[in-house]
C-alpha cells in the first residue's frame, strides 16, 4: 500500500484519538480524520500549526517522516523514528563494518544509475544525451574519475530552455526553488525507508559531513533526483510562470511519492521503489547481495 503524504499549508490544530490523526482547521472549523497507519509523510507548512506531542509520538512510532517548513515555505527540519526495524542493531553492525571496496562498488552503481536516468531525462526533453551514455560506460569503482560531476555540468546546462541560462544552485534563481522543494520531499522518503530497513541515515557510502545527519539518504536519493527534475520540467514547460511557487505547483511536487517508476523490471510507485532500494542496500551490507536495486523511467 502507498503511504499517504499529508500537506498542511493553513492554520491547523493536529491531535490524535483512537489511532487517528484528528485535523482541526482553525480558520474554518472543519474537522477531519486520517488513520495514522496510512500516513508516510507529513509536511507542516504554516507558522500557525499546532501539533500535540502525543500525535508526534504516534506518527514517529509508525515510521512517518515529519517535515517542518520555515516562514518562506522551505523545508528546514525532518523528524524520523529511532527504532524502525526489529533487527536494527544487527543491521547497524553490518553497515558500520562494511568494507571500503564494497562502498566503492555501491557508489559506482549509484552514479551509473543516476547518470542513466539523467540521460533519459535529456532524451525526454529532446536533448542529445550521447555524452552521458558514454559516461555510464566509463564510471569506475568509487567513481574515481568523478563522472557524476562531469555529467552534472552537461545535464544542468541542457535540461531547461536555453533562455533561462539556468545554473543549479541551492539558493539560486527559480526554478531552483522548485527543485529544492521536490528534493526535500524525496530526501524524507529515502530517510524514512532507510530507517525502516534498519539502517543509519547518518553513515553514508560516499557523502561524509560531520554536520549532515542524512549522508546515506543523500547517497541513495541520487538516482531518484531525475524523477523530481521531470516534475519541475513539466511545471516550467507548461506554466511559464514559476518565480513563485503556487498551490498547483506544490500539488504536483507532493505527488512525487506516487510517480510510476520501473524497478527490477516492474512498474512501481516511487515510494514503494525506494523501500525496495533501501532493503536491497541492507542486504548488500549483510553480504547477501552486491547489487542495489535502483529505478529507471517507465
Amino acid at each position: 500500500m502507498i503511504k499517504r503524504t499529508l500537506y498542511f499549508g493553513n492554520p491547523a490544530y493536529l491531535k490524535t484519538t483512537n489511532e487517528q490523526m484528528v485535523i482541526e482547521m482553525t480558520d474554518t472549523g472543519e474537522i477531519k480524520q486520517a488513520p495514522i497507519e496510512d500516513i508516510g509523510i507529513v509536511i507542516l507548512d504554516h507558522q500557525q500549526i499546532t501539533i500535540t506531542q502525543a500525535l508526534m509520538a504516534k506518527l514517529l512510532a509508525n515510521n512517518t517522516a515529519l517535515i517542518t517548513c520555515d516562514n518562506t515555505h522551505h523545508p528546514v527540519g525532518l523528524f524520523l523514528n529511532l527504532d524502525g526495524n526489529t533487527l536494527q542493531s544487527e543491521k547497524f553492525q553490518a553497515q558500520v563494518e562494511a568494507s571500503v571496496p564494497l562502498k566503492k562498488q555501491l557508489w559506482q552503481q549509484t552514479v551509473i544509475a543516476k547518470i542513466q536516468n539523467q540521460a533519459t531525462m535529456l532524451e525526454k526533453e529532446r536533448v542529445n544525451n550521447g555524452l552521458l551514455l558514454n559516461f555510464v560506460k566509463e564510471v569506475k569503482s568509487g567513481d574515481s574519475e568523478n563522472h557524476e560531476a562531469k555529467a552534472a555540468v552537461y545535464y544542468w546546462k541542457n535540461l531547461f530552455p536555453a533562455f533561462l541560462n539556468f545554473t543549479r544552485e541551492r539558493f539560486g534563481a527559480p526554478p531552483n526553488n522548485l527543485l529544492n522543494y521536490g528534493y526535500a520531499i524525496l530526501r524524507a522518503i529515502v530517510a524514512r525507508n532507510l530507517v525502516g530497513s534498519g539502517l543509519l541515515p547518518t553513515l553514508g557510502i560516499f557523502h561524509k559531513n560531520q554536520y549532515n545527519a542524512y549522508c546515506l539518504a543523500d547517497d541513495i536519493m541520487e538516482p531518484y533526483r531525475p524523477f523530481v527534475d521531470k516534475v519541475v520540467c513539466n511545471i516550467v514547460n507548461n506554466n511559464g510562470q514559476y518565480l513563485e511557487m503556487t498551490p498547483n505547483m506544490k500539488k504536483d511536487l507532493l505527488a512525487i511519492p506516487t510517480m510510476d517508476v520501473l524497478i527490477d523490471e516492474q512498474k512501481s510507485p516511487l515510494m514503494n521503489a525506494v523501500q525496495r532500494t533501501t532493503a536491497s542496500l541492507a542486504r548488500c551490507f549483510e553480504g547477501k547481495t552486491r547489487k542495489i536495486l535502483y529505478p529507471s523511467f517507465t
